[in-house]
C-alpha cells in the first residue's frame, strides 16, 4: 500500500472533487474532513469515500453546492434542511450556529434532515470542544438502506447510528468518544474487503444468519450485528434511541427509501461549561481524571490504559510524521477518476 503525506492527500480528494464539480470551498471542506479520518486511524471514513460520494453526485444522490436552509428555529434550537448536500458540509455549518447559540444561551441543540453521509461523526463534537463546550452529535441513516440487525434478529432494520461526545480539558489531545451502536461501522467492513482482510467474527452475519469472517457477505443479504456480543441489547437500545432522535425528531422516518439513496439525519447538542463551572478549572480535572485513570496498573498482556481518544492522537502524530497507507484498491480507483479528469500527470497518479 502506498503511503501518502497527508497534504499530497488532501490535494488529490479535492482535485478529484473539484473535477467531479462541486465547488471550491466545498471540495476543500470535504477533503479536509476525509484526511482528517485518515489522520487519526479512522480509514472507513477517509480518502476511500471520495470514489463513493463521486458515485452519488453522478446519481444526483449528492447536491454540490446546496443550500443549507434553516425551516424552524428558536434561540437554543435550529431545524436544518440541507437539501442532499454534503453531510461534511452541511453539518459544520449546523454545528457551527449550535455553538454560536450555546455561547449566549448556555445550550443549544440542532437536527438537520436530507444531507449525504456526514463521514467521520467526531468531527462535529470537537468543534464544540475547541470551543470550550460539551458536544453531542448522534447520525442516522433515516429512509436509506440498513446494514444492522436488531438484537435478536438477522435481518438488517437499523442504521450504525453512530454516537460521539467531546469534552474540553487540558490534555494534549481532545477527549472523546466515537462509537457506532453495531458492532463496526460499515466502513470497516468495506475496508477489510479492500484490504482482502477477515473480519472478527461476531461483527457480521450472513443471509442465513451465520457469523462469518468474510466481508463480503455483509452484502447481499447479510447484516452487522449491535454493539455488545452476546450483551448486543444494549447496543441494540442505543441504536433504537438514536433512530428516535435522528429519524423521528428530523420526520425522516424509518425503514428503507425504494430510490437507495442515502440520507443521513444527525442530532447534534453544545453545552457551555461555564455556565455549571469555571472552564479552566473543569479543563484541568478533565486531564486529572485521565491522569489518574491512565496510572490504573495494566491487565496481563496490555500495554496499559489509554484516556478515550487518545489512541487517536497517537495515530494522528505518527501519520504526519510518516504519512497515510492507502490501500492498493482505493489508490486504484483514486488514479482512474484523476485519468478520467485528465489530472493524473499533475497528482502523480499516473
Amino acid at each position: 500500500m502506498p503511503k501518502i503525506a497527508a497534504e499530497k492527500l488532501e490535494t488529490i480528494c479535492r482535485s478529484l472533487l473539484l473535477g467531479a464539480g462541486v465547488p471550491a470551498s466545498e471540495a476543500a471542506t470535504v477533503a479536509r474532513h476525509c484526511v482528517n479520518a485518515n489522520l487519526v486511524g479512522h480509514d472507513s471514513h477517509g480518502a476511500i469515500q471520495i470514489p463513493q460520494y463521486i458515485d452519488r453526485i453522478k446519481a444526483g444522490h449528492i447536491v454540490p453546492g446546496a443550500p443549507f436552509e434553516i425551516v424552524r428555529e428558536s434561540t437554543t434550537t435550529t431545524v436544518v434542511d440541507g437539501h442532499w448536500g454534503f453531510g461534511y458540509v452541511i453539518n459544520e455549518q449546523a454545528m457551527a450556529l449550535t455553538i454560536k447559540k450555546a455561547e449566549t444561551q448556555n445550550i443549544a441543540a440542532c437536527t438537520v434532515f436530507r444531507q449525504g453521509h456526514v463521514g467521520r461523526l467526531a468531527s462535529y463534537p470537537l468543534m464544540a470542544a475547541k470551543a470550550g463546550m460539551i458536544g453531542m452529535a448522534w447520525a442516522d441513516s433515516g429512509r436509506s438502506p440498513k446494514s444492522v440487525a436488531p438484537f435478536g434478529g438477522r435481518e438488517a432494520r437499523l442504521g450504525t447510528n453512530p454516537w460521539a461526545i467531546a469534552v474540553p480539558s487540558d490534555l494534549e489531545g481532545p477527549l472523546f468518544i466515537d462509537m457506532a451502536t453495531s458492532s463496526v461501522a460499515v466502513g470497516k467492513v468495506k475496508l477489510a474487503q479492500a484490504r482482502g482482510q477477515k473480519i472478527p467474527k461476531g461483527w457480521v452475519v450472513d443471509k442465513d444468519g451465520q457469523l462469518t469472517d468474510d466481508p463480503s457477505k455483509l452484502s447481499p443479504g447479510g447484516a452487522l450485528l449491535p454493539l455488545g456480543g452476546t450483551e448486543g441489547y444494549k447496543g441494540y437500545g442505543l441504536a433504537v434511541i438514536g433512530e428516535i432522535l435522528c429519524g423521528l425528531m428530523t420526520g425522516l422516518g424509518f425503514g428503507v427509501e425504494p430510490t437507495g439513496r442515502h440520507n443521513d439525519g444527525t442530532f447534534m447538542l453544545a453545552i457551555k461549561v461555564e455556565a455549571f463551572r469555571p472552564l479552566m478549572a473543569f479543563r484541568g480535572e478533565v486531564r486529572d481524571l485521565a491522569d489518574y485513570l491512565k496510572a490504573t496498573p495494566p491487565s496481563e498482556g496490555s500495554s496499559g490504559v489509554l484516556y478515550p481518544g487518545e489512541i487517536e492522537h497517537r495515530t494522528e502524530l505518527e501519520r504526519r510524521e510518516s504519512g497515510i497507507e492507502i490501500e492498493d484498491a482505493t489508490w486504484k480507483k483514486l488514479s482512474a477518476l484523476a485519468q478520467g479528469y485528465g489530472i493524473a500527470g499533475e497528482l502523480g497518479l499516473e
